[in-house]
Protein backbone atom coordinates (compact mmCIF):
# COMPACT_ATOMS: atom_id res chain seq x y z
CA UNK A 1 0.00 0.00 0.00
CA UNK A 2 1.48 3.43 -0.81
CA UNK A 3 1.26 6.02 1.53
CA UNK A 4 0.62 9.49 1.10
CA UNK A 5 3.21 11.94 -1.14
CA UNK A 6 4.98 13.75 0.85
CA UNK A 7 5.41 16.67 -2.04
CA UNK A 8 1.56 16.77 -2.19
CA UNK A 9 1.02 17.29 1.49
CA UNK A 10 4.05 19.19 2.58
CA UNK A 11 4.26 17.46 5.56
CA UNK A 12 7.09 16.07 6.85
CA UNK A 13 5.17 12.78 8.42
CA UNK A 14 3.44 11.27 5.55
CA UNK A 15 3.04 8.16 6.47
CA UNK A 16 1.35 8.65 10.17
CA UNK A 17 -1.21 10.44 8.16
CA UNK A 18 -1.68 7.05 5.84
CA UNK A 19 -1.45 4.95 9.38
CA UNK A 20 -4.59 6.86 10.92
CA UNK A 21 -6.28 6.92 7.90
CA UNK A 22 -5.88 3.22 7.64
CA UNK A 23 -8.41 1.70 10.52
CA UNK A 24 -11.23 3.23 8.63
CA UNK A 25 -14.61 1.29 7.12
CA UNK A 26 -13.00 2.40 3.94
CA UNK A 27 -9.54 0.99 4.32
CA UNK A 28 -9.83 -2.36 1.54
CA UNK A 29 -10.25 0.49 -0.91
CA UNK A 30 -6.61 1.97 -0.23
CA UNK A 31 -4.72 -0.28 -2.18
CA UNK A 32 -6.38 1.15 -5.51
CA UNK A 33 -5.14 4.40 -5.16
CA UNK A 34 -1.40 5.44 -5.14
CA UNK A 35 -2.42 8.32 -2.27
CA UNK A 36 -4.45 7.97 0.64
CA UNK A 37 -4.73 11.36 2.48
CA UNK A 38 -6.30 12.14 6.04
CA UNK A 39 -7.86 15.24 5.13
CA UNK A 40 -7.97 16.72 8.73
CA UNK A 41 -4.33 15.90 9.26
CA UNK A 42 -3.83 17.85 5.99
CA UNK A 43 -5.13 20.80 7.53
CA UNK A 44 -8.89 20.40 6.93
CA UNK A 45 -11.02 21.86 9.93
CA UNK A 46 -13.59 19.12 10.92
CA UNK A 47 -15.17 21.36 13.68
CA UNK A 48 -17.45 23.38 11.33
CA UNK A 49 -16.18 26.21 11.60
CA UNK A 50 -13.62 27.08 8.86
CA UNK A 51 -14.17 25.92 4.83
CA UNK A 52 -12.62 23.29 4.03
CA UNK A 53 -12.50 24.17 0.03
CA UNK A 54 -8.99 25.37 -0.30
CA UNK A 55 -7.40 22.84 1.54
CA UNK A 56 -9.11 20.15 -1.00
CA UNK A 57 -8.02 22.18 -3.93
CA UNK A 58 -4.49 22.08 -2.38
CA UNK A 59 -4.91 18.14 -2.05
CA UNK A 60 -6.65 17.59 -5.21
CA UNK A 61 -4.24 14.99 -7.95
CA UNK A 62 -5.11 12.15 -9.58
CA UNK A 63 -5.41 8.45 -8.04
CA UNK A 64 -5.49 9.96 -4.34
CA UNK A 65 -8.07 8.62 -2.20
CA UNK A 66 -9.49 11.75 0.24
CA UNK A 67 -10.30 10.48 3.83
CA UNK A 68 -12.56 12.36 5.56
CA UNK A 69 -12.56 11.26 9.35
CA UNK A 70 -15.49 11.58 11.55
CA UNK A 71 -16.52 15.19 11.91
CA UNK A 72 -18.48 18.25 10.37
CA UNK A 73 -17.07 20.00 7.47
CA UNK A 74 -18.29 22.97 6.34
CA UNK A 75 -17.89 23.83 2.70
CA UNK A 76 -18.90 27.65 1.52
CA UNK A 77 -17.35 27.06 -2.22
CA UNK A 78 -17.52 24.70 -5.11
CA UNK A 79 -14.40 21.95 -5.14
CA UNK A 80 -14.00 20.56 -9.07
CA UNK A 81 -11.89 18.74 -10.32
CA UNK A 82 -12.20 17.39 -14.07
CA UNK A 83 -10.01 15.05 -16.29
CA UNK A 84 -8.98 12.63 -13.86
CA UNK A 85 -8.19 9.07 -14.40
CA UNK A 86 -8.78 7.90 -10.67
CA UNK A 87 -9.80 9.74 -7.62
CA UNK A 88 -12.39 9.36 -4.61
CA UNK A 89 -13.69 10.85 -1.55
CA UNK A 90 -14.94 8.69 0.94
CA UNK A 91 -16.25 9.61 4.84
CA UNK A 92 -15.65 8.06 7.86
CA UNK A 93 -19.00 9.32 9.88
CA UNK A 94 -18.37 12.61 8.22
CA UNK A 95 -20.75 15.39 8.14
CA UNK A 96 -20.97 18.12 5.29
CA UNK A 97 -22.18 21.25 6.37
CA UNK A 98 -23.19 23.46 3.46
CA UNK A 99 -23.03 27.49 3.89
CA UNK A 100 -26.42 28.68 3.55
CA UNK A 101 -27.77 30.85 -0.33
CA UNK A 102 -26.89 33.95 0.51
CA UNK A 103 -23.15 33.04 2.17
CA UNK A 104 -21.85 30.55 -0.39
CA UNK A 105 -19.49 31.96 -2.40
CA UNK A 106 -19.38 32.09 -6.31
CA UNK A 107 -21.86 30.30 -8.09
CA UNK A 108 -24.36 28.46 -5.62
CA UNK A 109 -24.50 24.97 -7.93
CA UNK A 110 -22.65 22.51 -5.82
CA UNK A 111 -20.39 21.51 -3.37
CA UNK A 112 -18.65 18.89 -5.44
CA UNK A 113 -18.17 18.65 -9.49
CA UNK A 114 -16.26 15.94 -10.74
CA UNK A 115 -15.55 15.42 -13.67
CA UNK A 116 -17.91 17.41 -16.49
CA UNK A 117 -19.42 15.99 -20.14
CA UNK A 118 -16.45 17.60 -22.36
CA UNK A 119 -13.66 16.33 -19.41
CA UNK A 120 -15.09 13.55 -17.67
CA UNK A 121 -13.28 11.61 -15.02
CA UNK A 122 -12.30 8.41 -15.59
CA UNK A 123 -12.98 6.34 -12.37
CA UNK A 124 -14.77 7.66 -9.46
CA UNK A 125 -15.57 6.66 -5.40
CA UNK A 126 -17.73 8.97 -3.35
CA UNK A 127 -19.02 7.40 -0.31
CA UNK A 128 -19.94 7.48 3.15
CA UNK A 129 -21.17 11.26 3.77
CA UNK A 130 -24.01 12.59 5.59
CA UNK A 131 -25.33 16.35 4.29
CA UNK A 132 -26.51 18.71 7.61
CA UNK A 133 -29.29 21.04 5.58
CA UNK A 134 -31.39 21.49 8.17
CA UNK A 135 -30.35 24.86 8.78
CA UNK A 136 -32.65 27.54 6.90
CA UNK A 137 -32.08 28.52 3.42
CA UNK A 138 -29.32 25.48 2.84
CA UNK A 139 -29.36 23.14 0.52
CA UNK A 140 -27.54 22.53 -2.89
CA UNK A 141 -25.96 19.95 -5.67
CA UNK A 142 -23.99 17.60 -3.07
CA UNK A 143 -22.16 15.84 -6.11
CA UNK A 144 -22.37 16.15 -9.66
CA UNK A 145 -20.41 13.58 -11.44
CA UNK A 146 -19.63 12.52 -15.38
CA UNK A 147 -17.26 9.62 -15.60
CA UNK A 148 -16.30 7.72 -18.53
CA UNK A 149 -15.73 3.99 -17.15
CA UNK A 150 -16.73 3.06 -13.57
CA UNK A 151 -18.72 5.35 -10.77
CA UNK A 152 -19.42 4.14 -7.07
CA UNK A 153 -21.16 6.78 -5.22
CA UNK A 154 -23.39 4.62 -1.79
CA UNK A 155 -24.16 5.80 1.91
CA UNK A 156 -24.81 9.63 1.16
CA UNK A 157 -27.65 10.85 3.30
CA UNK A 158 -29.04 14.55 3.04
CA UNK A 159 -30.52 15.95 6.31
CA UNK A 160 -33.38 18.45 6.23
CA UNK A 161 -35.35 20.35 3.46
CA UNK A 162 -33.51 21.24 0.42
CA UNK A 163 -34.90 25.35 0.68
CA UNK A 164 -32.65 27.37 -0.73
CA UNK A 165 -34.30 26.89 -4.28
CA UNK A 166 -30.57 25.19 -6.48
CA UNK A 167 -29.90 22.24 -8.09
CA UNK A 168 -31.02 19.50 -6.57
CA UNK A 169 -28.71 16.51 -4.55
CA UNK A 170 -27.46 14.61 -7.11
CA UNK A 171 -26.52 14.63 -10.88
CA UNK A 172 -25.13 11.43 -12.43
CA UNK A 173 -23.69 10.87 -16.20
CA UNK A 174 -21.83 7.86 -17.37
CA UNK A 175 -19.97 9.73 -20.62
CA UNK A 176 -18.78 6.40 -22.70
CA UNK A 177 -21.42 3.63 -23.83
CA UNK A 178 -18.69 0.86 -22.50
CA UNK A 179 -18.83 2.64 -18.71
CA UNK A 180 -20.52 1.48 -15.82
CA UNK A 181 -21.63 3.55 -12.65
CA UNK A 182 -23.72 2.67 -9.21
CA UNK A 183 -25.39 5.41 -7.17
CA UNK A 184 -26.51 3.23 -4.39
CA UNK A 185 -28.28 4.47 -1.41
CA UNK A 186 -28.19 8.07 -2.23
CA UNK A 187 -31.03 9.20 0.66
CA UNK A 188 -32.65 12.70 0.45
CA UNK A 189 -35.58 12.09 2.18
CA UNK A 190 -36.94 15.41 2.90
CA UNK A 191 -37.44 16.92 -0.30
CA UNK A 192 -37.53 20.27 -1.62
CA UNK A 193 -39.17 23.27 -1.03
CA UNK A 194 -40.82 25.09 -4.46
CA UNK A 195 -39.20 27.73 -6.20
CA UNK A 196 -40.98 30.55 -4.78
CA UNK A 197 -40.83 29.61 -1.49
CA UNK A 198 -36.95 29.75 -1.78
CA UNK A 199 -34.46 32.85 -1.87
CA UNK A 200 -33.84 31.70 -5.45
CA UNK A 201 -37.57 32.66 -6.13
CA UNK A 202 -37.85 33.54 -9.73
CA UNK A 203 -34.72 31.99 -11.19
CA UNK A 204 -35.74 28.56 -11.87
CA UNK A 205 -38.95 26.27 -12.91
CA UNK A 206 -40.29 24.91 -9.99
CA UNK A 207 -37.70 23.80 -7.97
CA UNK A 208 -34.72 21.39 -8.13
CA UNK A 209 -34.99 17.23 -8.84
CA UNK A 210 -34.19 14.82 -6.56
CA UNK A 211 -31.70 12.95 -8.54
CA UNK A 212 -30.92 13.70 -12.08
CA UNK A 213 -28.94 11.21 -14.96
CA UNK A 214 -29.35 13.93 -18.01
CA UNK A 215 -26.88 12.82 -20.28
CA UNK A 216 -26.02 8.83 -19.28
CA UNK A 217 -24.69 7.07 -22.41
CA UNK A 218 -23.66 4.29 -20.79
CA UNK A 219 -25.17 1.73 -17.94
CA UNK A 220 -26.06 3.39 -14.70
CA UNK A 221 -27.70 1.59 -11.92
CA UNK A 222 -29.61 3.47 -8.51
CA UNK A 223 -30.02 0.81 -6.11
CA UNK A 224 -31.78 1.10 -3.00
CA UNK A 225 -32.14 5.24 -3.00
CA UNK A 226 -34.50 7.24 -1.19
CA UNK A 227 -36.30 10.40 -2.46
CA UNK A 228 -39.01 12.48 -0.72
CA UNK A 229 -40.96 15.70 -2.33
CA UNK A 230 -39.58 17.33 -4.89
CA UNK A 231 -41.05 19.98 -7.13
CA UNK A 232 -39.36 19.19 -10.10
CA UNK A 233 -39.44 14.82 -10.48
CA UNK A 234 -37.75 12.79 -8.03
CA UNK A 235 -35.35 10.52 -9.98
CA UNK A 236 -34.78 11.70 -13.47
CA UNK A 237 -32.82 9.50 -15.87
CA UNK A 238 -34.04 10.44 -19.47
CA UNK A 239 -31.25 11.49 -22.10
CA UNK A 240 -28.39 10.51 -23.61
CA UNK A 241 -29.61 7.07 -24.89
CA UNK A 242 -27.78 4.83 -21.77
CA UNK A 243 -29.20 2.18 -19.79
CA UNK A 244 -30.87 2.76 -16.46
CA UNK A 245 -31.50 0.71 -13.93
CA UNK A 246 -33.59 1.14 -10.43
CA UNK A 247 -33.11 -1.42 -8.07
CA UNK A 248 -35.52 -0.74 -4.86
CA UNK A 249 -35.99 2.39 -2.96
CA UNK A 250 -38.74 4.50 -1.96
CA UNK A 251 -39.63 7.38 -3.75
CA UNK A 252 -42.34 9.96 -2.32
CA UNK A 253 -44.69 12.66 -3.59
CA UNK A 254 -42.36 14.46 -5.95
CA UNK A 255 -44.23 16.67 -8.57
CA UNK A 256 -43.70 15.49 -11.86
CA UNK A 257 -42.94 12.20 -11.70
CA UNK A 258 -41.69 9.98 -8.82
CA UNK A 259 -39.61 7.57 -11.09
CA UNK A 260 -38.98 8.76 -14.87
CA UNK A 261 -36.94 6.85 -16.98
CA UNK A 262 -35.64 6.25 -20.27
CA UNK A 263 -33.04 4.00 -22.81
CA UNK A 264 -33.30 0.89 -24.36
CA UNK A 265 -33.21 -2.43 -22.33
CA UNK A 266 -33.68 0.34 -18.91
CA UNK A 267 -35.40 -1.48 -15.97
CA UNK A 268 -37.30 -0.62 -12.90
CA UNK A 269 -37.30 -3.60 -10.49
CA UNK A 270 -38.98 -3.50 -6.74
CA UNK A 271 -39.23 0.26 -5.70
CA UNK A 272 -41.75 1.68 -3.92
CA UNK A 273 -43.58 4.46 -4.73
CA UNK A 274 -45.88 6.69 -2.43
CA UNK A 275 -47.88 9.46 -3.39
CA UNK A 276 -49.68 10.20 0.34
CA UNK A 277 -49.16 14.22 0.67
CA UNK A 278 -49.76 16.85 -2.09
CA UNK A 279 -48.74 20.53 -1.67
CA UNK A 280 -50.89 23.69 -3.20
CA UNK A 281 -48.54 23.80 -5.59
CA UNK A 282 -48.06 19.89 -7.19
CA UNK A 283 -50.12 19.62 -10.30
CA UNK A 284 -49.33 15.91 -10.91
CA UNK A 285 -47.41 13.63 -9.36
CA UNK A 286 -47.31 10.69 -11.33
CA UNK A 287 -45.96 7.29 -9.89
CA UNK A 288 -43.64 6.18 -13.24
CA UNK A 289 -43.15 7.27 -16.32
CA UNK A 290 -41.19 5.96 -18.73
CA UNK A 291 -40.03 6.80 -22.26
CA UNK A 292 -37.41 7.16 -25.05
CA UNK A 293 -36.31 3.69 -25.40
CA UNK A 294 -37.08 0.70 -26.54
CA UNK A 295 -37.82 -2.80 -24.15
CA UNK A 296 -38.26 -0.75 -20.96
CA UNK A 297 -39.13 -3.25 -18.06
CA UNK A 298 -41.25 -2.61 -14.63
CA UNK A 299 -41.17 -5.51 -12.54
CA UNK A 300 -42.31 -6.04 -9.28
CA UNK A 301 -43.19 -2.39 -7.97
CA UNK A 302 -45.63 -1.15 -5.93
CA UNK A 303 -47.44 2.34 -6.49
CA UNK A 304 -49.25 3.49 -3.45
CA UNK A 305 -51.50 6.68 -4.24
CA UNK A 306 -53.49 7.72 -1.73
CA UNK A 307 -53.36 11.24 -1.90
CA UNK A 308 -53.86 11.62 -6.11
CA UNK A 309 -54.36 14.67 -8.23
CA UNK A 310 -56.55 14.64 -11.31
CA UNK A 311 -53.53 13.95 -13.34
CA UNK A 312 -51.29 11.36 -11.17
CA UNK A 313 -51.21 8.29 -13.41
CA UNK A 314 -49.75 5.58 -11.39
CA UNK A 315 -47.90 4.36 -14.34
CA UNK A 316 -47.36 6.23 -17.89
CA UNK A 317 -46.10 4.53 -21.05
CA UNK A 318 -44.99 8.27 -23.00
CA UNK A 319 -45.71 8.06 -26.48
CA UNK A 320 -41.77 7.96 -27.12
CA UNK A 321 -41.76 4.13 -25.89
CA UNK A 322 -41.04 1.64 -28.53
CA UNK A 323 -41.79 -1.41 -26.25
CA UNK A 324 -42.60 -1.87 -22.62
CA UNK A 325 -43.03 -4.75 -20.08
CA UNK A 326 -45.21 -4.73 -16.71
CA UNK A 327 -44.76 -7.17 -15.14
CA UNK A 328 -45.62 -8.34 -11.25
CA UNK A 329 -46.83 -4.64 -10.29
CA UNK A 330 -49.28 -3.74 -7.58
CA UNK A 331 -51.08 -0.54 -8.38
CA UNK A 332 -53.06 0.69 -5.20
CA UNK A 333 -54.70 3.98 -5.60
CA UNK A 334 -57.38 5.48 -3.05
CA UNK A 335 -58.77 8.90 -2.37
CA UNK A 336 -61.55 11.83 -3.58
CA UNK A 337 -60.61 12.72 -6.96
CA UNK A 338 -60.62 11.34 -10.24
CA UNK A 339 -57.55 9.12 -11.24
CA UNK A 340 -56.01 6.64 -13.42
CA UNK A 341 -53.71 3.41 -12.84
CA UNK A 342 -51.87 2.52 -15.85
CA UNK A 343 -52.18 4.83 -19.00
CA UNK A 344 -50.42 3.90 -21.68
CA UNK A 345 -50.22 7.48 -24.31
CA UNK A 346 -51.33 7.03 -27.91
CA UNK A 347 -48.13 6.61 -29.99
CA UNK A 348 -46.14 3.85 -27.42
CA UNK A 349 -45.44 0.79 -28.98
CA UNK A 350 -45.59 -2.81 -28.10
CA UNK A 351 -46.61 -3.18 -24.14
CA UNK A 352 -47.20 -6.13 -22.38
CA UNK A 353 -49.16 -6.01 -18.76
CA UNK A 354 -48.57 -9.78 -16.85
CA UNK A 355 -49.09 -11.01 -13.33
CA UNK A 356 -49.97 -7.62 -12.07
CA UNK A 357 -52.92 -6.36 -10.15
CA UNK A 358 -54.51 -2.95 -9.63
CA UNK A 359 -56.78 -1.87 -7.24
CA UNK A 360 -59.29 1.24 -7.97
CA UNK A 361 -60.74 2.78 -5.46
CA UNK A 362 -61.54 6.59 -6.42
CA UNK A 363 -64.27 8.81 -7.41
CA UNK A 364 -63.61 7.86 -10.85
CA UNK A 365 -61.21 6.85 -13.33
CA UNK A 366 -59.99 3.79 -15.23
CA UNK A 367 -57.43 1.66 -13.92
CA UNK A 368 -55.85 0.77 -17.10
CA UNK A 369 -56.56 3.01 -20.03
CA UNK A 370 -55.36 2.54 -23.11
CA UNK A 371 -55.56 5.84 -25.63
CA UNK A 372 -56.26 5.56 -28.96
CA UNK A 373 -53.75 7.15 -31.77
CA UNK A 374 -52.19 6.24 -35.38
CA UNK A 375 -50.46 2.90 -34.03
CA UNK A 376 -51.80 -0.80 -33.83
CA UNK A 377 -48.75 -1.58 -31.78
CA UNK A 378 -50.43 -4.77 -29.97
CA UNK A 379 -50.60 -4.20 -26.08
CA UNK A 380 -51.13 -7.47 -24.40
CA UNK A 381 -52.97 -7.80 -20.74
CA UNK A 382 -52.83 -11.51 -19.75
CA UNK A 383 -53.00 -12.49 -15.82
CA UNK A 384 -54.53 -9.35 -14.87
CA UNK A 385 -56.20 -8.10 -11.61
CA UNK A 386 -58.70 -4.83 -11.36
CA UNK A 387 -60.94 -4.87 -8.65
CA UNK A 388 -61.90 -1.64 -6.02
CA UNK A 389 -64.87 0.42 -5.41
CA UNK A 390 -64.81 3.06 -7.80
CA UNK A 391 -67.06 6.17 -8.59
CA UNK A 392 -68.29 7.40 -12.19
CA UNK A 393 -67.37 10.93 -11.62
CA UNK A 394 -66.76 13.23 -14.77
CA UNK A 395 -67.50 9.98 -16.70
CA UNK A 396 -64.62 7.75 -16.02
CA UNK A 397 -66.58 5.08 -15.21
CA UNK A 398 -64.18 2.10 -17.10
CA UNK A 399 -62.58 -0.40 -15.29
CA UNK A 400 -60.39 -1.13 -18.98
CA UNK A 401 -60.66 1.86 -21.39
CA UNK A 402 -59.65 -0.01 -25.07
CA UNK A 403 -59.18 2.96 -27.60
CA UNK A 404 -56.57 1.14 -29.40
CA UNK A 405 -56.60 -1.65 -32.23
CA UNK A 406 -54.86 -4.82 -31.61
CA UNK A 407 -55.48 -5.84 -28.02
CA UNK A 408 -55.66 -8.73 -26.54
CA UNK A 409 -56.81 -9.75 -22.71
CA UNK A 410 -56.17 -13.37 -21.62
CA UNK A 411 -57.04 -14.72 -18.33
CA UNK A 412 -58.03 -11.12 -16.44
CA UNK A 413 -60.27 -10.71 -14.10
CA UNK A 414 -62.21 -7.44 -13.74
CA UNK A 415 -64.78 -6.64 -10.72
CA UNK A 416 -66.38 -3.17 -10.72
CA UNK A 417 -68.77 -3.29 -8.18
CA UNK A 418 -69.12 0.65 -8.09
CA UNK A 419 -68.60 2.98 -5.00
CA UNK A 420 -72.09 4.26 -3.38
CA UNK A 421 -73.88 2.86 -6.48
CA UNK A 422 -71.60 4.26 -9.10
CA UNK A 423 -72.37 2.51 -12.73
CA UNK A 424 -69.07 1.08 -13.35
CA UNK A 425 -67.75 -1.36 -16.37
CA UNK A 426 -65.48 -3.98 -16.76
CA UNK A 427 -64.25 -3.84 -20.22
CA UNK A 428 -65.15 -1.03 -23.25
CA UNK A 429 -63.93 -1.63 -26.40
CA UNK A 430 -63.71 1.47 -29.07
CA UNK A 431 -61.55 0.21 -31.11
CA UNK A 432 -60.77 -3.04 -33.94
CA UNK A 433 -59.21 -6.31 -33.06
CA UNK A 434 -59.79 -5.98 -29.30
CA UNK A 435 -59.80 -10.34 -28.20
CA UNK A 436 -61.41 -10.78 -24.45
CA UNK A 437 -60.32 -14.67 -23.71
CA UNK A 438 -60.66 -16.69 -20.65
CA UNK A 439 -61.42 -13.76 -18.33
CA UNK A 440 -64.09 -13.43 -15.41
CA UNK A 441 -65.36 -9.72 -15.83
CA UNK A 442 -68.34 -7.98 -13.09
CA UNK A 443 -69.16 -4.53 -13.49
CA UNK A 444 -72.19 -2.97 -11.84
CA UNK A 445 -73.28 -1.39 -14.80
CA UNK A 446 -72.20 -3.89 -18.05
CA UNK A 447 -69.40 -6.28 -18.07
CA UNK A 448 -68.41 -5.54 -21.60
CA UNK A 449 -69.70 -2.68 -23.65
CA UNK A 450 -68.64 -2.76 -27.79
CA UNK A 451 -68.28 0.64 -29.59
CA UNK A 452 -65.44 -0.75 -32.03
CA UNK A 453 -65.34 -3.33 -34.89
CA UNK A 454 -64.29 -7.19 -35.42
CA UNK A 455 -63.43 -7.39 -31.70
CA UNK A 456 -63.97 -11.22 -30.04
CA UNK A 457 -64.91 -12.22 -26.42
CA UNK A 458 -64.29 -15.94 -26.22
CA UNK A 459 -64.72 -18.67 -23.28
CA UNK A 460 -64.90 -15.93 -20.65
CA UNK A 461 -67.73 -15.25 -17.95
CA UNK A 462 -69.55 -11.99 -18.15
CA UNK A 463 -72.23 -10.87 -15.10
CA UNK A 464 -73.62 -7.71 -14.31
CA UNK A 465 -74.18 -6.89 -10.30
CA UNK A 466 -76.11 -4.61 -11.24
CA UNK A 467 -78.88 -6.99 -13.30
CA UNK A 468 -78.04 -5.84 -16.64
CA UNK A 469 -77.42 -7.62 -19.59
CA UNK A 470 -73.43 -9.13 -19.91
CA UNK A 471 -73.01 -7.37 -23.08
CA UNK A 472 -73.88 -3.81 -24.49
CA UNK A 473 -73.78 -3.51 -28.39
CA UNK A 474 -74.15 0.11 -29.52
CA UNK A 475 -75.13 0.75 -32.99
CA UNK A 476 -71.48 1.61 -34.13
CA UNK A 477 -70.73 -1.73 -33.11
CA UNK A 478 -69.89 -4.15 -36.56
CA UNK A 479 -68.53 -7.58 -36.38
CA UNK A 480 -68.61 -8.46 -32.80
CA UNK A 481 -68.18 -12.28 -32.24
CA UNK A 482 -69.36 -14.17 -28.68
CA UNK A 483 -67.86 -18.22 -28.68
CA UNK A 484 -67.94 -20.38 -25.82
CA UNK A 485 -69.01 -17.61 -22.76
CA UNK A 486 -70.93 -17.43 -20.23
CA UNK A 487 -73.42 -14.08 -20.39
CA UNK A 488 -75.70 -13.76 -17.48
CA UNK A 489 -78.91 -12.10 -19.06
CA UNK A 490 -77.35 -12.20 -22.32
CA UNK A 491 -76.60 -9.37 -24.72
CA UNK A 492 -78.14 -5.95 -25.25
CA UNK A 493 -78.40 -5.20 -28.98
CA UNK A 494 -78.73 -1.60 -29.53
CA UNK A 495 -78.33 -1.61 -33.48
CA UNK A 496 -75.10 -3.33 -33.93
CA UNK A 497 -74.27 -5.28 -37.41
CA UNK A 498 -72.40 -8.41 -38.16
CA UNK A 499 -73.23 -9.62 -34.48
CA UNK A 500 -71.87 -13.75 -34.53
CA UNK A 501 -72.88 -16.28 -31.52
CA UNK A 502 -71.93 -19.42 -30.75
CA UNK A 503 -72.51 -21.97 -28.05
CA UNK A 504 -72.66 -19.40 -25.65
CA UNK A 505 -74.44 -19.78 -22.51
CA UNK A 506 -77.55 -17.76 -21.51
CA UNK A 507 -79.21 -17.08 -18.06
Amino acid sequence: MAVAGASLLGLSTTGASTASASTGQYSHHYDDYSNVINVVEAGADNTGSESITPVLENLRADDTLLVFPEGRYYMDKQFRYTGFDNFGMVGENATLVPANYYDFDGPRFRLFRLGVTYRPGRRLRFEGFDVDQTAPDTGIRVIEANISQDMAVRDVTIHGQHDSGTWGPGLFNITDPSGSGIVERFRAPDGAAWINNTPNAGNRWRGPIGIEANQNKGTLTFRHCVVGAFPNNGLYAVGGGGRVRVLGGLYRNSNGANIRVGGDNSEIRWPTIRVDNTRPEDKTQRGIRVENGNNIRIYGAAVEVSSPMPTSHAISTMNSCQSARIERVRVDMRGNDINHGIVLSPECGEVTITNSEIVHETVGGYPLWIRGGNTNDRVLAEHLSVSGRAGDASGFRDGVRVERDNCRFSNVDIAQPGRDGASRNAIVSTAADTTVYRSTLRASQYPYIDIGADNLVRDSDLESTGGRHAVCLYSSSSNPSFRKNRLVNGIRDLGASGVDTWANTLE
